[in-house]
């Protein structure tokens, strides 16, 4: 099993992303919308929302807008 990156809440607090989690958030940071992120990364929609709320919860944030947000503040990589 690949290791899960760390990244820090708002709060400052560890935040473990899974590998697909990651992805969501650079597709968002981005600008994508749902249906994009799931047509590149071949998953479906559904799929990318349960990601969605799954890093709004990890990151304690309320909504889309604050997790491209935290993306940035984190510095995020596109790549």
């Amino acid at each position: 099993m690949a290791a899960m990156p760390c990244t820090f809440d708002r709060a400052g607090t560890p935040v473990r992303l899974t590998p697909t989690q990651l992805k969501v958030m650079r597709g968002v940071h981005s600008g994508q919308l749902n249906k994009q992120i799931a047509f590149e990364l071949g998953i479906a929609e559904a799929t990318v929302k349960a990601h969605m709320t799954a890093l709004m919860r990890k990151l304690n944030v309320r909504n889309r807008t604050q997790v491209a947000i935290a993306a940035q503040a984190l510095a995020i990589p596109l790549s």
